[in-house]
Formats: C-alpha cells, structure tokens, sequence
C-alpha cells in the first residue's frame, strides 16, 4: 500500500492553481499595457513571437513542477515494497507456574517447554531477534530481546518453576513492550501455557487490545494431556488438577493474526515449534521515497537556472 507520513504538507499543493492565476493575470495585463500604448515596436517587443512565448510558459511549468514535487517529498510518500523487512523479533512467553512441573510431559512440562524453545531459537535466521518472557503470579524478563541467540538460550536454559499462579496478561503485556524496544522489524510472540488466567495486573483483554494496536502476532500453545494432572493437593489432601484454558489461548491467537496450537505430548510440542518458522508472515517493508521527489524537484530547479541563465539560454 502507498500513503504519506506527513500530509499536512500536501495542502501546499493548493498554492499552485494560485500561482498559475496569478501568472496568466501578469500575462494578460502585459498585454494590455502594450495595447493602451498602440506603438507597433512596443506592442512586438512586450508580446514577442509565439516562440519566445512558448519558452517562458516553459520554464513557468518547470518551477511549478518542481514545487510540487518539493511539496510531496516534504509529505513523505511511502510504498510496500516486495522485499521483506530485515529480520523478526521473536518473544516467546512461557508459564513457569506450579502446574507446569507437571511431569507428564518428560522430564517436566516447563523442561519439555524450555527443550523445544530453544529448538526454535537456533532455527531463527540470522537478522532475527530472540527474547524471552516467564510469567507465573507476574511476569519477569527472562532474556532480553538480542540477536545473540547463544546468549538468549542460556538464559532460557536456567529457568527454573515457580510456586505462583497463572498471569497471561502480564506475560503477554511484557511480551508486547519487548517486541517495541526494537523498532522496524515484524513482531511475533509465541505463548505456552497450561492453565487458566487466574491473576495478574494485566487482563487478557487488555493485552490482546495492546497487541492489536502494535501490529503484533500471537501464536499460542496449550500445554496438557488427554488425562488430568495431578499438581498438588490442598490442606485437606484433594488433589489439585492443571485445567488448560484453550478457549482463551485459541481467542488471544485469533484477535491478533495468529495461531494456536494443541500440544498433547512432547513430540507434538517439538514438532509445532518446528513448524512456527512457517507461520511467521514476514511482511512487505513500507518503504519512503520522498528523497526521490525531493531529488526530482531539485533538478528540476537547476534545469530552469541553466535554461534562464546558463549558456544557450532561453530568455535573453
């Protein structure tokens, strides 16, 4: 698609049907001067031939080009060029709340997580960025968004699970303010969890509400098993179960562009996150021009000098 940065310049185009009234207004009164006057010599050298008329009108047409021109570059025109933007930034957000020590999922499910993750970032490409974002009662930064990628999987290799309980909207949050800090590239995140939204300052709405006006793709993954997983046991010894909340996870990917994924065991977990390099849309690369028309009105400037006052001249 094509548009303008700044518009506001481009109601300066509005003093070119003034200028061109004004011109053909001095034109015609310099005709009638020569008129009023009715001497033959005076009348020839105020109209001069067609030819000479020809030429001034020419280099009034140049100046108003290249004002014109002047006034678009100023606007800054930009179009969506076919070539990709330069690199991604991938966050990937993962629960590291109680119920992902889980262990249906060999040896953890946050290990299992953590295995898989770091599968993906060795197969980003080189102009990619890597970050990574846990969340559990809240959200931290795990790994700030690099592209040292060796950097970023020692960082997610010492994650380790906390007790808390699940904050999505926060790790989505803090996901999405990390995608920002570097400007120009596509932004995708990948978030992992196991369990329902149940605290948190950030509500999942709210962070969906963020990503959408920032441009940025969620693909999520529920975490669970075909049968429920016994994560602890309350004061009174009943079992305490992990429930996935995929119809959450499965909103937050629709509302922004993205995908969700069901992961049912650890081979399937791999395999997804082999496969989200597929799913990452780069994007066209909305690119400005405006050196172009700038360029283009100040050979045009220089064209009308040579031609006004250069050898060969025109206007004597």
């Amino acid at each position: 698609m094509a548009g303008f940065y700044n518009p506001a310049w481009l109601w300066g185009l509005l003093l070119l049907p003034v200028l061109v009234a004004a011109y053909y207004l001095v034109i015609r009164k310099k005709k009638q001067e020569a008129l009023l006057f009715s001497q033959i010599a005076f009348v020839k050298s105020a109209l001069g031939d067609k030819q000479k008329s020809r030429r001034v009108h020419l280099l009034f047409i140049i100046a108003l080009a290249a004002i014109a021109l002047m006034f678009i570059g100023l606007a800054d025109p930009h179009i969506s060029l076919d070539q990709e933007k330069i690199g991604v930034n991938v966050i990937i957000v993962i629960d590291d709340s109680g119920s992902m020590q889980a262990s249906d999922y060999p040896p953890t499910r946050l290990e299992a997580a953590k295995s898989s993750a770091d599968s993906l970032i060795r197969n980003l490409e080189p102009a990619d960025n890597a970050g990574v974002v846990i969340f559990e009662s809240s959200a931290t930064t795990a790994a700030y968004l690099s592209p040292d990628k060796d950097r970023v999987r020692q960082k997610l290799a010492a994650i380790t699970p906390k007790p808390g309980q699940t904050a999505i909207g926060d790790g989505l949050a803090l996901a999405v303010d990390m995608a920002r800090s570097i400007p120009n590239k596509k932004n995708v995140v990948i978030l992992l969890s196991d369990g329902v939204n149940n605290t948190g300052m950030v509500t999942v709405d709210e962070a969906v509400a963020v990503a959408q006006q920032a441009n940025i793709q969620v693909f999520t993954i529920g975490l669970g098993t075909a049968q429920p997983q016994v994560i602890g046991y309350d004061w009174m010894t009943n079992p305490q179960y992990a429930d996935l909340d995929e119809a959450t996870l499965r909103s937050i990917a629709e509302k922004t562009g993205g995908r969700y994924f069901k992961s049912v065991d650890g081979q399937t977990l791999a395999e997804i996150y082999r496969g989200l390099n597929k799913e990452i849309v780069r994007e066209p690369e909305e690119t400005s021009v405006k050196d172009f028309f700038i360029a283009a009105s100040l050979i045009l400037i220089l064209i009308e000098i040579f031609l006004r006052y250069g050898r060969g001249r025109i206007i004597p």
